[in-house]
């Protein structure tokens, strides 16, 4: 075909394609091999001959990383479009079934996805069994295009990105404390007795060692002593519930102990801060079908299940 050097055809030239988006948003080879599943070498050579056949040179490579050379940058751009416009036309014609199918990469906070997950993607993949579903946890705010994701559940305030927002649902903090504990030291009246008293510190909450509440329509925070800071909102919930102090938990985490007795809601009068729960994606002209399929499902289940308990994931 005029204008392929190499003897490339079309089909060997978006596989080429691939393999120089993912190494170019990766930074490696080796991480672009893991999100293709492929080898490295394999990644590696496909970018090589992508080069050879443009005549030009799309990455420097150093022996830490890669990273893209103008003409990389020019060609990214443009590649990722045909892609897109490849997958949008390949889903407008769809297989003769109607079934979705592909591969679906998703990010999702841990204690989060440890209590929901399993019951969502059973019900997803119950809809639609032909999608093959990645989901990785992290309480970091993972970067989509770099790492290779289609969506990411996010909870708390939102980066200013170009990240598309969908909100799902709201969830908000309560102080919470066993009654064991509370036997043995005074039950809070107020925000201002909790300085006095051993807490527990969630790091993955942005309020710091000051938690915030809201009194007479102001935010005002209180300073706490947390002798124990975890990042995971369940160890400290777990913490909270053998005796070590009062904490400040999302309520998902902690709603179903509190209505089992294990954990009692201390300052209901006194609210703390709500948190958006979204599904973030890529703002792609062409959003694949069953991106936009996990999207909807999201929003559908987050309304049908009985939040903040999740009872559903039990």
């Amino acid at each position: 075909m005029e204008g392929y050097s190499l003897g490339y055809g079309i089909m060997d030239r978006l596989h080429l394609m691939r393999a120089f988006i993912a190494s170019a948003e990766a930074g490696s080879f080796t991480a672009a091999a893991d999100r293709l599943g492929a080898s490295n070498k394999v990644v590696s050579k496909h970018v090589g001959e992508l080069e050879a056949a443009l005549g030009t040179r799309l990455l420097h490579r150093t022996t830490r990383k890669l990273s893209l050379t103008d003409e990389g940058r020019r060609y990214l751009d443009g590649a990722r479009d045909v892609l897109e416009r490849v997958a949008a036309l390949e889903a407008d014609l769809g297989p003769e079934d109607g079934a979705l199918r592909g591969r679906l990469r998703l990010s999702a906070p841990s204690t989060f996805g440890d209590l929901f997950m399993p019951s969502l993607l059973r019900g997803f993949r119950a809809r639609h069994p032909n999608v093959e579903i990645d989901l990785r946890l992290s309480d970091r705010f993972v970067d989509l295009a770099e790492d290779g994701f289609d969506l990411a559940v996010r909870i708390g305030s939102l980066p200013d990105s170009s990240l598309v927002a969908k909100r799902l649902a709201r969830t908000a903090l309560w102080v919470i404390a066993s009654p064991g504990f509370l036997a043995a030291h005074s039950t809070p009246a107020t925000p201002d007795d909790l300085p006095g008293l051993p807490a527990i510190h969630d790091a993955n909450l942005r309020t710091g060692r000051a938690w915030p509440f809201v009194c007479d329509g102001q935010t005002r925070r209180v300073g706490v002593s947390a002798g124990i800071a975890a990042n995971s909102a369940r160890v400290v919930a777990d913490l909270a519930r053998d005796g070590a102090g009062v904490a400040l938990c999302p309520d998902y985490v902690v709603a179903r102990m509190v209505a089992r007795g294990e954990l009692v809601r201390l300052l209901p009068e006194h609210a703390s801060l709500s948190l958006d729960v979204h599904v973030v994606y890529l703002a792609n002209r062409h959003l694949a079908p069953k991106t936009r399929a996990m999207i909807d499902y999201l929003a559908e289940w987050m309304a049908s299940t009985d939040w903040p308990t999740p009872s559903a994931a039990s």
